[in-house]
This record gives structure tokens, sequence and C-alpha cells, in this order.
């Protein structure tokens, strides 16, 4: 089963029971079924062209430079073209990680250890955050101007992916615990938004946000061990 079905169901009821590991999740389909291979020549070249007078916008003019009327300018097309191939600004700015985000979820599904398969769950928790921490600080202000609306902010796809394989390494790790909650709980920790404040505001180094996390992930699965 793709993992894109398997996150599209609705997770169980709360609390939830424990039970046995849950198999690893297949990589994520995040872009819409006209990306497939059978999409048109004409409409693939299009779409690539829109994505590249956005990567260059975000390069002369930061994130915020990139708007709809922007992109269709830079790529000489009309803005009803660019709305209908993204939706929306987000949809736009989410296309443009959507390379990394493939990049990061193939590296979870079947990289080698201990972000991937092979490692113990903890193990695989631990790195799972620095990873993506460190993900998160390279991308920072793409990541903060593609965060989608609060109503629409955790039903993502890419944050989907994110919460369901902090799930399933909690469920293994500290299988007595609230897992539902905690993998919230350490979800929380990692968004763009929290990354901004330690790094931008607050001026922590990376070090320092990097081991917290690792103490955090301690705590909460101290039970578990």
């Amino acid at each position: 089963m793709l993992y894109a079905d398997f996150m599209s169901a609705p997770l169980p009821p709360f609390p939830m029971p424990q039970g046995p590991a849950v198999e690893e999740p297949e990589l994520l389909q995040l872009g819409p079924p006209e990306d497939e291979p059978c999409l048109r020549a004409d409409a693939a070249r299009n779409r690539a062209r829109l994505l590249e007078a956005a990567a260059v916008l975000v390069a002369e003019h930061g994130a915020a430079g990139v708007t709809m009327e922007a992109v269709a300018a830079a790529a000489q097309v009309g803005k009803g073209t660019v709305f209908r191939r993204f939706g929306d600004r987000t949809g736009l700015l989410t296309a443009l990680l959507d390379h990394s985000e493939r990049n990061f979820q193939a590296a979870v599904i079947s990289g080698p250890p201990p972000l991937g398969p092979g490692a113990p769950p903890l193990d695989r928790l631990k790195e799972f955050g620095r990873a993506l921490l460190r993900r998160t600080v390279d991308e920072l202000e793409l990541q903060l101007a593609a965060e989608p609306v609060p109503e629409r902010r955790y039903s993502s796809a890419p944050r989907r992916f994110l919460h369901g394989h902090v799930l399933i390494l909690l469920r293994q790790a500290a299988p007595d615990a609230d897992c539902e909650l905690l993998a919230l709980t350490l979800m929380s920790y990692l968004e763009p938004a929290m990354v901004h404040y330690r790094t931008k505001v607050c001026s922590m180094p990376q070090e320092r946000v990097e081991a917290g996390w690792l103490d955090l992930v301690d705590r909460v699965t101290a039970d578990g061990r």
C-alpha cells in the first residue's frame, strides 16, 4: 500500500492501544496526480519553467519575493496558468521544497542507518530529529513561507509523513507510553517557526538545539527503555 494511502486513513481512536510495531512506510507521493510520469511533455516543461522562475526569484529576492504574479511575469505566462498549476502561493512554495522533501523521505525509508532502517528505534528517532533540524535550518526562509494556514498545517502530506514516522518509532521505543501525544510534543520541537525562534531570535547555536532534541527524546522515552 502506498504511504499516501496509509496516511490518508484516519488515526486510531485516542488514546490508541499499543500493539506490534507498525511496518515501515513506503515513499510518499507528494505531488498532485498531474505530476505523474504520464503528464504531457508540454505541461511538464511549463511546470519546470514556472519552478525555475520561482527559484530565481527566491535566490534574488528571498521567499517574500515569490508571488503568483511575479512568477507569471518572470516565466512570461498568464497569472491564471500559475494558479492552475499550483493552486495558490503555498502550493507553489511547497513544490519548490518537493525535491528536498522526497530526498529526505527516501533517506528515512531506505537510506543507511541510523536515519534509515537497521538501527534501534531510539537511535533512529534521535537521528531523524537531528537531520530534520539541519534541513530546516538550510531551507528556513522557504519553509516558513510555505507553512500552510493553521487548519491545513497538520494535514499536509509532508507533515503527515513526518508525524507518522515519529509515531511509528515511538511505538517501538516506548510501547507503554501515550505515543500520539508524545509524537505531537516531539514534532513541535522541530517546527520551522520554533527553529527560527531558537536560531534567529534567541541566537542559539545549532549544537545546543540538537543537544536539546537528544535530551527531549531521552526524557519522553525514559519509561520505555
